[in-house]
Parts: C-alpha cells; sequence; structure tokens
C-alpha cells in the first residue's frame, strides 16, 4: 500500500551500506559564508535535546498524511499518524520500528542506517560518513541535501531550515528510484521531557 511505502521511504534513505560501484559524490562548492551556515545548522541541530512537532507527509503520488512528532535525542523518536492511519514509528536502543495495526506487520531496521538516525545521533555531523552534495541559501530559507559517502546511489535527504530564526522545518527523502518522501514540520516545541513509554519499542503497548 502507498501509505506503507512512504514511510518506508521516509526511514530507508541512506540505508545500510551495500556493495556499489558509484563514483564517489561531489562535495557541494561552499563559499566561506556558506560554511559559516552549515556550521550554524550543525550546531543547531547538535543542540537539540527534545522536540514535539505536528507533521505532515507527503507521499510519492501526492497523498498526505499528518500526525505528531516526539524526538529525545539521543536516539528516541516517535512518529505518531492521526486516525484513521494505522501507522507507528518508534525509534529506541539502536533500532527503528514501524508498525502497520491494519496489516499486523512490524518492520525494524538499525536507526544509524536511516535518515533519521542523522537527526537522534549523539552528535550530528554533516561530514564524514555523509557528504553535502547541495546547498541553497534564499528566500529566508537554508536547503542542505546529504548523500551517505560510501553509496551515494542509495538516495539522498533534504533538509529545509529558516533562517530566522534558524529552525527545521522540513526535509525530504528521495530513494535509489527517485521516489520521493517530504515531511513538513509546525508548530515545533523544544525543550521539555515526555512519558517515558512513548518511546517502546513494543508499540503495541505504548500509549
Amino acid at each position: 500500500m502507498m501509505r506503507r511505502l512512504a514511510v518506508l521511504l521516509l526511514v530507508a534513505g541512506l540505508s545500510a551500506p551495500a556493495a556499489s560501484f558509484a563514483q564517489a559524490p561531489i562535495p557541494a562548492h561552499l563559499t566561506p559564508a556558506d560554511r559559516g551556515r552549515v556550521e550554524r545548522i550543525q550546531d543547531t541541530l547538535d543542540a537539540i535535546t527534545t522536540l514535539k512537532a505536528h507533521f505532515v507527509q507527503i507521499a510519492p503520488d501526492g497523498a498526505t498524511t499528518q500526525g505528531t512528532a516526539w524526538l529525545d535525542r539521543p536516539g528516541r523518536m516517535r512518529f505518531q499518524y492521526n486516525k484513521p492511519s494505522p501507522l507507528l514509528l518508534v525509534a529506541n536502543h539502536g533500532t527503528l520500528v514501524f508498525n502497520d495495526s491494519e496489516l499486523r506487520q512490524t518492520t525494524t531496521l538499525p536507526l544509524d542506517k536511516t535518515p533519521l538516525g542523522l537527526l537522534l545521533a549523539p552528535n550530528v555531523t554533516l561530514s564524514g560518513a555523509v557528504t553535502l552534495t547541495a546547498f541553497r541559501h534564499a528566500d529566508g530559507q537554508m536547503q542542505l541535501t546529504l548523500v551517505r559517502t560510501t553509496t551515494p546511489g542509495d538516495g539522498s535527504l533534504t533538509l529545509i531550515f529558516s533562517d530566522q530564526p534558524l529552525a527545521l522545518r522540513s526535509w525530504s527523502v528521495i530513494d535509489a528510484q527517485g521516489k520521493q518522501t517530504q515531511v513538513m514540520l509546525s508548530n515545533v516545541v523544544l525543550g521539555g521531557s515526555f512519558p517515558q513509554n512513548l518511546f517502546d519499542t513494543d508499540i503495541g503497548q505504548a500509549n
């Protein structure tokens, strides 16, 4: 089903490295000012401890779903889709679990092999294991595109930030087949604490 495909694209871009003969990715050419902006983005992401936001997800076919996202760095996250959607994503203990209660199907992935792993890492780094291939600063926004350095053909992750104030507003994942899934955030609240059972990977028990 398309809703399941969209979520799998969301979590599977920049997936686990596989044998690849693709050429090394070409890093974006950055001006000194751009390098400063990228460092500012990296520092801002690294400074996030907890985040709660409303999200809208756009599937490759244009269908939309929405819900609430919680991030608790490092390593924990919950994407709860509004009913009637049966979808739920929970990350904890280095694992990302995706459940479709209607289909009674559960998918488990290593968190550090997903785009969300980049945002939930103990230290956010926009270099090394990933390569920044594009950067754009215009109209009060900054947009940067990342690929896995060793297997760039696996897909890309694009992050979009408002400039003033600097804040993550959306991201999109493009898989190896060129299918794109977008996630847009609103009503973002930083700080605070969340009930620990939000991040229970036995997601049938989380409330």
